[in-house]
């Protein structure tokens, strides 16, 4: 049996200290012996030695069963205490850009080759990581959507499903971001009793495929309850798309090591981004490297904190019967003695 030792009423030991006073203001205990003795000494002396003997012992075993009562009206008991854990989570649904410009080397320094998609799968892992209270989903996007990860809490399935994505893993070429945001907005607003819904959108180039536009799309997921923060990831400048192999998302580099340059990519129009935020009562940001990029994912995390409240209650189990059952046994004991060793004779 485990738990921490209380009392139920602990001021009833109080009562305790009274017992050492009741001691002091009894005087001498025990009666003396009433029997003829053909000398006052020898009288004297067996008096003395009944008193001793019965009276003392005695009068301490009375003492100590009513401390043992007084112990088990104290309710004394083992409480074992728990927490819980009340937290009306957020729903989020990340959206995440897999097309081919997302192999662009420009959120580190050139050694690092630090490709957009690797600075943006880091990220999400270490904000999955921080939003423990929440479900996420994630939906990741080229020229179509797909759902790569439902709204969960088994954020390691979901942290598992960001290290199988890579570039090229998705076959439709372009850039579907209206389509892809229909396909979140739907997943958040299917889940009921939500205390709030967002979406975060990643992209770095303007929409170039789909049925819907972006700004539809934000209005529609607007119309459902979810806000939009999305964020234009890539340099304000041309850079090259570098050679890599789309069935495994690795870089092709050449015998010293180098990158292979291949097509030339155009800095995105991301006006849309942020007429698609401020239509949903969210936020636009810009992330030129790493580094901001993560700033964005703590400012956003610190945007949409969940409320924790915690729940503590505990359960008992009573232990009153022990002392109880101790103070019936010395007063049974008692009173065997009184009644034949320690028998007073009239």
């Amino acid at each position: 049996m485990t738990g921490e030792f209380e009392f139920q009423f602990p001021w009833v030991l109080a009562l305790l200290g009274l017992l050492p006073v009741y001691a002091l203001l009894r005087g001498m205990v025990g009666k003396l012996s009433a029997l003829t003795f053909s000398s006052a000494d020898i009288a004297r002396a067996a008096g003395a030695q009944a008193r001793s003997a019965a009276g003392r012992f005695l009068f301490f075993l009375r003492l100590l069963v009513v401390a043992l009562g007084i112990i088990a009206l104290a309710g004394p008991r083992l409480a074992d205490y728990h927490v819980e854990t009340e937290t009306p989570g957020i729903d989020i649904m990340l959206v995440l850009d897999l097309s081919w410009s997302m192999m662009a080397i420009d959120m580190g320094k050139p050694v690092e080759k630090l490709t957009r998609f690797a600075a943006a799968s880091g990220v999400l892992k270490d904000f999955v990581a921080k939003r423990q209270n929440d479900r996420i989903g994630l939906v990741a996007f080229s020229g179509v959507p797909y759902l790569a990860s439902p709204l969960t809490l088994n954020h390691a399935w979901l942290d598992e499903n960001i290290s199988r994505l890579h570039i090229g893993i998705i076959n439709e070429l372009g850039t579907a971001i209206g389509d892809a945001v229909i396909v979140a907005a739907k997943r958040l607003k299917a889940v009921p009793n939500s205390k709030s819904r967002i979406m975060i959108l990643l992209t770095d180039g303007d929409n170039n495929m789909g049925k819907i536009d972006p700004l539809p799309a934000a209005q529609l997921a607007a119309a459902l309850g979810v806000k939009i923060y999305t964020i234009g990831i890539g340099i304000e400048a041309p850079c090259n798309l570098p050679a890599f192999e789309p069935a495994t998302g690795t870089l092709k580099l050449d015998a010293n090591g180098n990158i292979i340059p291949t097509l030339l990519l155009q800095p995105a129009n991301y006006s849309v981004l942020g007429k698609m935020s401020e239509l949903s009562g969210g936020h636009f940001f810009r992330a030129t490297n790493a580094r901001e990029l993560q700033n964005i994912y703590n400012q956003i995390d610190r945007l949409e904190k969940s409320e924790v409240k915690l729940r503590r209650f505990a359960t008992y189990a009573p232990l009153f019967y022990w002392p109880l059952l101790a103070a019936l046994g010395l007063l049974a004991v008692e009173l065997i003695l009184a009644n034949t060793r320690f028998r007073r004779v009239p």
